[in-house]
């Protein structure tokens, strides 16, 4: 019984370990994006006039 329980949380440990690599992939993703757009949106600024 301890061996089932040892191996269900050594394999929740391990999806938790996985979903957090994938959620700070996603995280830096979306903060590159971000930075990228908002620098596309200050160049883009300098050429308007009104």
């Amino acid at each position: 019984m301890n061996e089932r329980a040892y191996k269900a949380m050594s394999f929740a440990g391990a999806v938790n370990i996985a979903v957090g690599i994938v959620i700070a992939v996603v995280g830096v993703a979306a903060g590159v994006l971000a930075i990228i757009s908002g620098a596309r949106l200050l160049r883009e600024k300098k050429g308007l006039t009104f």
